[in-house]
């Protein structure tokens, strides 16, 4: 079935050009700072160039820090401490944002990381649970458990009896920090990541949403949409959530792995798990946003994209149903630093919204920084709407003081 992409398809009355309301919390140095910056990861080799020089020069111990930091780390990231991403939450609080933390510190694959990471974790939900700012916290499976071990739980191996007692460990971690977001009464989002580890996550996911998520979605799986087989997979989901009672909670996305998906693919011989054109993507995750709406008594969602028409899908289903702007279990998401338009329009417009927003220290965030530059070079069309929208609130500025 294909789903046109016409963002002004529906009678909605929420606008996305409304660049005074998008960049009402920028100056207008820190709105020529987005705009350099968009500029720059618009090219692809830029991107690269400037990603490697950035780790060489960390690495060596060259004093490139504070740049870092004052640019790219500034548009993508809340800080490096808590008091830094404490003043980024309170400036999104005013204008009704809510945001995500996300601990973007990656890397440590041993126990003594992983055990760091829980406890950075639990300190952000109990954060989360007396800041009425910060409506939800996320994390990442790998931050808590080896890879490898991932990847050989999905592919069947035999676990040895080291292992077994390290999956035990995960277990014990990821249910010590459901525990606690059931407790701060705030949801977590678990991210997806690769699909060779994919499978292994998903039957932690589903496990601890059918123990914690009894009267509300306390735990929410993350479906990429990029991957052909999700909405069968979302499918199965509802149908076991229905059977045994509990609360589905669902985040869906494009998907962050799609090049690496591709080549591993093609190196090893396997068919593709992504789809094989960015429409059919499309298509795909507005699927899963029909499929929500029409399975809202037992499922709650978070609408993680960038893409104007998908948001106003879901809005026009939501007009269709007599769903309210501020229904408690939809959440519409974007990243930091990246498509304000259409967050804090939809934020005045009554709709709620959040920001994930990544923070640690600058060498940690590194490779998410990277990652992020890398996937938005590869979107079509997303740089050069960042800049777009950028230079026509420049342009009503200087407009504004001519008059």
């Amino acid at each position: 079935m294909t789903i046109h992409n016409q963002a002004n398809e529906f009678d909605l009355p929420v606008s996305f050009d409304d660049t005074q309301v998008a960049f009402q919390n920028k100056s207008n140095g820190e709105l020529f700072l987005s705009y350099l910056i968009f500029l720059l990861t618009k090219n692809p080799l830029m991107v690269n160039v400037l990603s490697q020089a950035a780790k060489i020069c960390l690495a060596a111990g060259l004093p490139v820090k504070r740049l870092i930091k004052s640019t790219v780390f500034k548009q993508f990231c809340g800080g490096e401490s808590s008091r830094e991403y404490r003043q980024v939450i309170a400036t999104l609080g005013r204008s009704t944002i809510g945001a995500i933390l996300d601990y973007s510190v990656e890397g440590n694959q041993d126990d003594a990381g992983f055990e760091s990471t829980t406890r950075e974790l639990l300190a952000v939900i109990q954060e989360a649970a007396t800041n009425p700012n910060i409506p939800c916290t996320c994390m990442k499976l790998s931050a808590i458990g080896a890879f490898d071990l991932f990847e050989a739980v999905s592919a069947g191996k035999s676990l040895t009896t080291a292992e077994q007692q390290a999956w035990q460990r995960i277990e014990t971690r990821l249910n010590t920090i459901c525990g606690a977001a059931k407790k701060s009464q705030k949801p977590i989002y678990i991210d997806a990541e690769e699909s060779w580890v994919q499978d292994a996550m998903d039957r932690l996911a589903e496990t601890a949403m059918a123990r914690y998520n009894t009267k509300r979605a306390v735990v929410y799986t993350t479906l990429q949409l990029y991957r052909w087989d999700r909405i069968d997979y979302f499918e199965g989901l509802i149908q076991k959530a229905r059977a045994a009672g509990y609360r589905l909670g669902v985040k869906i996305v494009r998907g962050a792995y799609l090049e690496k998906e591709r080549e591993r693919a093609l190196n090893m011989g396997y068919p593709s798990p992504v789809n094989p054109s960015k429409a059919d993507t499309d298509d795909e995750y507005n699927r899963a946003i029909n499929l929500f709406v029409d399975n809202i008594d037992v499922v709650e969602l978070c609408l993680g994209t960038h893409n104007e028409y998908s948001c106003r899908l879901l809005m026009h289903r939501m007009k269709e149903k007599g769903v309210p702007h501020n229904h408690p279990h939809i959440w519409f998401a974007q990243l930091y630093g990246m498509s304000d338009n259409i967050s804090f329009n939809l934020a005045k417009a009554g709709y709620n919204v959040t920001k994930y927003l990544p923070y640690g220290p600058v060498e940690s965030t590194l490779p998410y920084l990277t990652r992020r530059a890398e996937e938005n070079t590869a979107i079509a069309g997303q740089m050069s709407k960042e800049l777009d929208i950028i230079v026509r609130e420049r342009q009503r500025r200087r407009k504004g003081r001519g008059k």
